[in-house]
């Protein structure tokens, strides 16, 4: 019998619900293990403190959540489908999904919204702006449809009805299929599909959501995926083994090496796992010169960017484990909090908005729930 006070896996509502059999004939769920903190999670990271910051936090995305289940107002013009992705996540982070949770149904009016927006003159493409829907271009749109993308690939398998069930997996495979299509001639991707040259940024986010659809049980080509890993590790600088964000030119910086060692870890290819773990550990020794907090770093993050950078970050840490997650989650977990003291107790960004500033403090803050799939591993 399925436990109402924890999460369910995508294995578990397959075979604990009545729509068990149907939906599983629809598609092949992932792996993911039963949700729960790991030997190196759990409550010793989530603090008294921790918690109401992140009980004030979900609160105040719920509220700001609109009808139509986007959580920007006014809706912003080429991101709002990536922050309602990330907003649920975040939701999700603390255990509520749809069917289940004191926010199940803002989980699940953002499924609706995110898979309303596949339509149009490109299928798949998860834009909230349609004058943007044929060619792709607003510098935000290919960012935005990665964290929707991956949205849709780690709430898969987890829709109480058959329905929005087949819904989200048709949406889910239009999506991962245009971003297939969109990877350019360097092995990633820009802001518009195909275009001549990638950035380390874009990539990732792509990357990450193919790697979660490939869990969801979505097929994409492994050549894809080896493809976007290459022009990753083409993307480190010799010299100090952080990332630059164009192949062969411009200096490594914080926020983009996070992302790529996130990246990277995201491949998983078995051919490339040597080479891709040297990059890796290069990257995350890089990484350490910035740890929040540590007085001896003179460089600072770009405010645009610093939101982004934790949050890959975060998952980097997260992903490598030991000594490297207990190191870095107390120092980013309370400078976070500190933030959140400073602007009265919420998470704010001039650049982006309250409600991606909110999502992604709160994504971080709940690592160590380890209740989203593509965290299990």
């Amino acid at each position: 019998m399925l436990n109402p006070l924890r999460p369910v896996t995508r294995r578990e509502l397959l075979r604990g619900t009545a729509a068990g059999t149907a939906v599983a004939a629809l598609h092949l769920v992932g792996s993911a293990q039963p949700a729960g903190p790991r030997s190196d999670g759990g409550s010793e990271f989530i603090t008294a403190d921790t918690q109401a910051a992140i009980d004030r936090g979900l609160a105040q995305l719920a509220q700001g959540q609109g009808t139509e289940g986007a959580f920007t107002d006014p809706v912003r013009s080429g991101t709002a489908a990536g922050i309602a992705g990330l907003s649920a996540l975040a939701l999700m982070s603390a255990g509520h999904q749809p069917g289940r949770g004191k926010y199940a149904r803002h989980v699940t009016r953002a499924v609706d919204y995110v898979t309303g927006l596949a339509g149009g003159a490109s299928p798949g493409f998860l834009t909230s702006d349609r004058q943007f829907g044929l060619m792709g271009n607003h510098p935000s749109a290919m960012y935005s449809h990665g964290f929707a993308s991956l949205f849709l690939a780690e709430v898969c398998g987890m829709m109480p009805e058959e329905a929005r069930q087949k819904k989200v997996r048709g949406v889910l495979e239009q999506a991962t299929a245009f971003a297939v299509a969109a990877q350019n001639k360097e092995g990633g991707w820009r802001y518009e599909p195909r275009a001549a040259h990638a950035d380390v940024s874009v990539t990732v986010a792509i990357m990450m959501a193919l790697r979660a659809a490939r869990n969801a049980g979505v097929f994409v080509r492994k050549n894809v995926v080896r493809a976007g890993a290459q022009f990753i590790r083409d993307c480190q600088i010799p010299s100090d083994g952080g990332f630059s964000y164009f192949k062969g030119q411009g200096s490594s910086a914080f926020a983009r090496t996070a992302a790529a060692v996130v990246g990277l870890y995201s491949a998983s290819v078995p051919e490339d796992e040597e080479v891709n773990a040297k990059a890796i550990a290069r990257g995350l020794a890089y990484l350490q010169q910035f740890i929040p907090g540590r007085q001896f770093n003179q460089r600072e993050v770009p405010l645009q960017h610093y939101y982004y950078g934790q949050y890959y970050a975060a998952l980097a840490m997260w992903t490598a484990g030991g000594e490297y997650w207990r190191t870095w989650f107390p120092a980013v977990r309370d400078e976070l909090l500190a933030r959140a003291r400073a602007s009265g107790g919420v998470w704010t960004d001039q650049f982006h908005g309250t409600a991606y500033a909110t999502a992604m403090s709160l994504i971080v803050l709940q690592l160590p729930n380890n209740y989203l799939p593509i965290l299990q591993k």
